[in-house]
């Protein structure tokens, strides 16, 4: 498409020669009053925080034509965000870019607590460990890195794949096109000129804060809530101090002068969150100096100063949600501050806005594709409107505790919460993508509507120990894992099964047939990194589904030409069960995911492209056709929310 004319250079309309200036004013007024181009997507970002860089980020790794706008000139250069729960940290992983944040993060495992009272001095209750054994992750702390930094991640690889952000562009208003089938048309207004810019776009996506126009723009999306009366300060910076459990993440409380909790920060830094307690005074006085005496006075008698403060907020507390994550339409969409808010303490507001990018963007990815029924956007709000709501119940308890001092209470509704506070307890309720059998099938840790559980298992291919949670790249596509003791055994039931998916009839077949047109039309935008990635081992087969095949068989049982030839053909994904010491749990992966399998069995576990288990059977190998009738219960499930584009049908 050719660029707008107004995103040429001025001197190109002016010419090169000397102008004189009335003449040149003339000459802009005119330009300005030129037609504009609008600008062509598939979905238009507003807001280039977390929320908005991940969900670009991966719309652009899955070739979607995606613009993003932002009212600020730069990335946040300091401040705001900074903790990285266990669970965000998978999904960097996921997405191969942790490794730059473990570098330069700081890992917090414990978290102490101390108190003061005019009878008692400051002295410490006592220490936890921050996420204790029985939350199974493989990174079993909070890291802390400034949100500039995950933001500066996130434009790198955009800018990897010829993305760029589009700065001093502020969302104005949006409308619909033709009716209801045509594109909208989202209106904005750029740079100090107020200049108008126009996208047209098959879908929206407000990550533009607490304060969000996009909110504001979609009918019925209100935020519901309420405000607390205390008003906190955020200090950013350097400390010069005495105080012995500084690199712990640590609650103090001062029964006179209010709570401060104290948060490790990467270059040496720490952050306070300062309780002002201000009394009869001002709250237009409560400024930097205010709040640093006011933390002198909590932490005394031990000493604190600062060698310099990077950055200083306040803010006061609100909890609220908004009444519709969406339009009626399924065109516009609402995904982190400015679909919920809350306290900053529990470190929550980044990780939970970055899972509602995460959740949305594979979903946009399908309905930009025409493989997705409505129900597949659908469900965007049923699952992420149930994790804000699930959260600021949490933050609402957990920062009046804090508050309050109480650090019995405090720690007990930490460990009644932890798994939600690590990210891997955000479960979702059934719907047409979370399809949930009979209770009696549902025995292991892996269940519909929860994150897969971490295990080890050996790659057959090179013998290497692998996370099988994080070995596959996501681009976009479901993994579909069979799990077996003997391949041999259920040779029968693989044969049958292949031909069945294979089959004309067979929709996971004309899914994949019509995925493979839609990535040959528009494919995924490729990186540097692919080449050592190797993104294609994973699509052989389909652009949709990458097939795994889990077995406990031992490696010198068994060859590649044993298998059928779609699992040949997914030899990057055929793994061997026979690494337990190595797990998390010290568990074999089938045992965990399943709890059980019988000798003769197959399991078939369905994973969304969110690291999500879609649904799980099982069938016994020895029935005629068993194979058959596991391919069946595939098109069922696949068949509730995806379907084929009318032009390949």
């Amino acid at each position: 498409m050719a660029p707008a004319v107004l995103e040429k250079p001025v001197e190109d309309h002016l010419g090169n020669g000397p102008t004189d200036p009335a003449e040149c004013v003339d000459r802009l007024t005119l330009l300005r009053s030129m037609p504009e181009v609008p600008v062509e997507c598939q979905v238009c970002v507003v807001g280039a925080g977390p929320a908005g860089l991940m969900l670009a980020c991966n719309l652009a790794r899955f070739g979607v034509k995606v613009e993003v706008v932002d009212d600020r000139a730069d990335p946040t250069p300091v401040g705001r965000a900074d903790g990285l729960q266990p669970k965000t940290i998978e999904t960097f992983r996921q997405m191969r870019l942790a490794d730059p944040l473990l570098q330069r993060g700081v890992r917090v495992y414990d978290i102490s607590f101390w108190r003061s009272t005019p009878e008692e001095p400051l002295h410490r209750l006592g220490r936890e460990v921050h996420y204790p054994p029985v939350i199974d992750v493989l990174d079993p702390f909070i890291l802390l890195v400034h949100q500039g930094m995950v933001e500066s991640l996130f434009i790198e690889d955009l800018r990897k794949r010829g993305v760029e952000v589009r700065r001093n562009t502020a969302f104005d208003s949006y409308s619909v096109c033709d009716g209801q089938g045509g594109p909208l048309q989202v209106n904005c207004r750029t740079n100090v000129t107020q200049d108008r810019k126009t996208f047209l776009s098959q879908y929206l996506v407000g990550c533009d804060g607490a304060h969000s126009k996009v909110r504001r723009s979609i009918p019925d999306a209100r935020p519901v809530g309420m405000s607390q009366a205390s008003v906190w300060g955020v200090l950013d910076g350097e400390l010069i101090t005495d105080f012995p459990d500084i690199w712990s993440k640590t609650l103090v409380y001062s029964q006179e002068y209010g709570s401060i909790l104290i948060i490790p920060r990467e270059r040496n830094m720490t952050r306070f969150y300062i309780e002002l307690k201000s009394g009869k005074v001002d709250r237009n006085q409560l400024g930097q100096d205010f709040v640093m005496q006011r933390a002198k006075d909590i932490m005394a008698p031990f000493e604190v100063g600062w060698k310099y403060i990077e950055w200083f907020g306040r803010y006061q507390i609100g909890q609220r949600v908004a009444s519709r994550f969406c339009d009626a339409h399924l065109r516009a969409f609402l995904a982190g501050d400015a679909s919920h808010t809350h306290s900053p303490k529990a470190a929550q507001g980044m990780n939970t806005s970055m899972h509602d990018a995460w959740n949305i963007g594979w979903k946009l990815n399908l309905a930009a594709r025409g493989l997705a029924k409505q129900a597949l956007l659908q469900s965007y709000e049923g699952e992420r409107r149930k994790i804000a709501l699930d959260l600021v119940n949490f933050d609402y308890e957990h920062a009046n505790q804090i508050a309050a001092g109480d650090a019995v209470a405090l720690a007990e509704n930490f460990k009644t919460n932890v798994r939600f506070i690590s990210g891997i307890g955000a479960e979702y309720s059934e719907n047409a993508i979370n399809m949930v059998e009979p209770e009696s099938w549902v025995m292991g840790e892996a269940k519909p509507g929860c994150l897969l559980p971490p295990a080890k298992v050996t790659r057959y291919l090179d013998s290497n120990p692998v996370d099988i949670q994080l070995d596959i790249p996501m681009v976009g596509q479901f993994r579909i894992y069979l799990l077996m003791w003997d391949v041999h055994q259920t040779r029968i039931f693989l044969d049958t099964f292949c031909e069945a998916i294979a089959s004309s009839d067979s929709l996971v077949s004309q899914l994949s047939a019509a995925a493979s047109v839609s990535y040959a039309k528009q494919p995924r935008l490729p990186a540097p990194e692919d080449l050592y990635i190797r993104p294609e081992r994973y699509t052989a087969v389909s652009h949709l589904f990458t097939f795994g095949l889990i077995t406990t068989m031992p490696k010198s049982e068994i060859e590649i030409t044993d298998l059928p030839a779609l699992f040949q053909d997914s030899r990057w994904t055929f793994y061997l069960d026979d690494c337990p010491q190595l797990d998390t749990r010290g568990s074999l992966c089938t045992n965990k995911w399943l709890g059980s399998l019988g000798p003769g069995e197959v399991a078939i576990v369905n994973v969304r492209p969110d690291g999500y288990v879609g649904s799980i059977g099982r069938w016994d190998s020895s029935v005629d056709d068993s194979g058959e009738e596991a391919a069946k219960w595939l098109d069922t499930y696949y068949g509730r929310f995806l379907q084929v584009p009318a032009a390949t049908s």
